[in-house]
């Protein structure tokens, strides 16, 4: 198939409908609301339904229903929006039903402003919603990834029967980038029935019952055991990462994940013109973190450093990663400003050049 060029949330929109997504509840929200337009006038087009919501609580809850009923559903929002969306989305990881949710993230906290940030990663991997629950979370890099992984997502929300958030930002969803949709695509997991789902009962199978209401507390515990079962196994299996420069000798070790990795991917080519030589490891899932390749790419490095849009919310899981073997350090920008490849290229010198001075 040809490729085409798409702005970021019209691709986020086409993956899922080529994903077999013929469901969409969401509410409008900028920098994302590209999505629902987008779904608006492609999904009656293969016989699906767009319903817009009146709020953010009410799509969250419609996604529970239809996911409830096998069907594969999305729904997509920014920053605060998605914050509206917690409580339904630990509902929906206790009935164990798939989903999946877009995260276009804004500046913030509180209503903040329009522009790209990344100040959601302690809300999409710790659990923005109350209970022991997690959800499997993808951050593109790239308008070409972002399809792909919207994709994935849906077959990996199916395969564990969880919740997938793809946490992308204003970048990603506002350039345009080509991209292709493989004709002959394969699933990334095996998809078994869904004979779990509600679709009507004649007698011939045991009544699907959707539900996170555990009134017996062995019971309960129980549930949550079973759970957290499943998010071993999501950790043990799901890691996805990319890694740039380090099959080379490198003093700094770059971390950093969804636009800014590729921000830093061009300092990394400055840098190594200048004979300063750093290398990237990105995650795509942030969770499952890549705990064993940042660990591994660190052992190399002098010193580590997290480039985030945020004030450094990543940092926690690096430092995890890297088990105080080497410094780690931060840059960022917050409120919507970006970093630039010059102020990577600024800091890896000064880290490099401080571990020299220590060595």
């Amino acid at each position: 198939m040809a490729k085409k060029l798409m702005k970021g949330t019209e691709a986020i929109g086409e993956a899922a409908v080529q994903a077999g997504c013929r469901l969409f509840f969401g509410y409008p929200i900028t920098p994302q609301n590209e999505i629902p337009e987008y779904m608006s006038a492609r999904l009656p087009q293969v016989g699906g339904t767009f319903v817009q919501a009146e709020s953010e609580v009410a799509a969250s809850n419609m996604i529970y229903g239809a996911a409830g009923a096998g069907e594969r559903v999305l729904t997509s929002s920014s920053s605060p929006g998605i914050s509206l969306m917690m409580e339904a989305l630990s509902y929906i990881a206790g009935a164990e039903l798939p989903v999946v949710v877009v995260n276009i993230m804004r500046a913030g906290p509180g209503l903040g402003g329009i522009l790209p940030a990344q100040g959601d990663y302690f809300q999409a991997t710790k659990g923005g919603g109350h209970g022991d629950y997690r959800c499997i979370v993808l951050a593109p890099w790239s308008v070409q990834e972002a399809a792909d992984l919207v994709q994935d997502a849906f077959d990996l929300a199916d395969y564990y029967r969880n919740p997938v958030l793809i946490l992308g930002d204003g970048l990603i969803g506002q350039m345009m980038e080509p991209v292709e949709f493989s004709a002959q695509r394969v699933p990334c997991k095996p998809l078994p029935p869904k004979t779990w789902a509600s679709t009507g009962w004649k007698g011939d199978r045991p009544r699907a019952i959707i539900n996170s209401l555990f009134l017996d507390p062995e019971e309960l515990e129980r549930h949550n055991q079973k759970l957290a079962a499943k998010y071993a196994t999501i950790t043990r299996d799901e890691v996805r990462f990319a890694e740039v420069g380090t099959d080379q000798p490198y003093q700094v070790l770059v971390v950093a994940y969804g636009s800014v990795a590729r921000v830093v991917s061009t300092a990394l080519e400055d840098l190594r013109a200048a004979g300063c030589a750093a290398a990237l490891v990105r995650p795509i899932t942030l969770f499952p973190f890549p705990y064993g390749a940042v660990r591994r790419a660190a052992e190399r490095a002098r010193a580590v450093l997290v480039a985030e849009l945020s004030t450094g919310q990543m940092v926690e899981d690096v430092r995890l990663a890297v088990e105080g073997k080497v410094p780690v350090h931060f840059i960022g920008r917050q409120g919507g400003m970006l970093l630039t490849p010059e102020d990577i290229v600024a800091k890896v010198r000064e880290l490099a050049a401080a571990e020299v001075s220590h060595a």
